[in-house]
């Protein structure tokens, strides 16, 4: 069995990550996922937050996805979301200025549709800050 799988997350506009990978780390639906090569086969949505992977030789790529999509097959990952950016491109101050716009827009909601809209909106907003901040740590850290 080949110690690597093959993992592609993709976006609307583009592919963020196509590559090897000894392991996936993403938030699923119910928790945390970890995904090794010959896992069993899984389709399920994931929730805003991030992805891990740990690339062959060790190093670490994250990615903040606002939901989406796994399908997970033996040799391969494939993460499906509307949006999807790499944890180096985010800005937390810019989601947190979005949040705040959210929180407002939330305040003026009128309708059970309008408050639905803006809750998933503020929970994307919420976990890309996250995202930002957490990247933004490990990134202090190393230097």
């Amino acid at each position: 069995m080949s110690n690597t799988l093959h993992v592609d997350v993709v976006s609307q506009e583009e592919s963020i990550y196509s590559g090897e990978a000894k392991m996936v780390v993403l938030p699923g639906e119910s928790g945390e996922l970890g995904i090794l090569p010959g896992h069993t086969p899984l389709i399920s949505r994931i929730r805003p937050g991030q992805v891990k992977i740990v690339r062959e030789d060790g190093s670490e790529e994250y990615v903040f996805v606002a939901g989406g999509l796994l399908e997970v097959q033996p040799k391969a990952v494939t993460v499906l979301s509307d949006t999807a950016i790499r944890a180096a491109d985010l800005d937390e101050a810019r989601a947190l200025a979005a949040r705040e716009k959210a929180e407002e827009s939330l305040r003026n909601a009128k309708t059970k549709e309008e408050i639905a809209v803006v809750e998933a909106e503020l929970a994307m907003l919420a976990a890309q800050a996250h995202v930002a901040r957490q990247y933004a740590e490990r990134s202090k850290n190393r230097h």
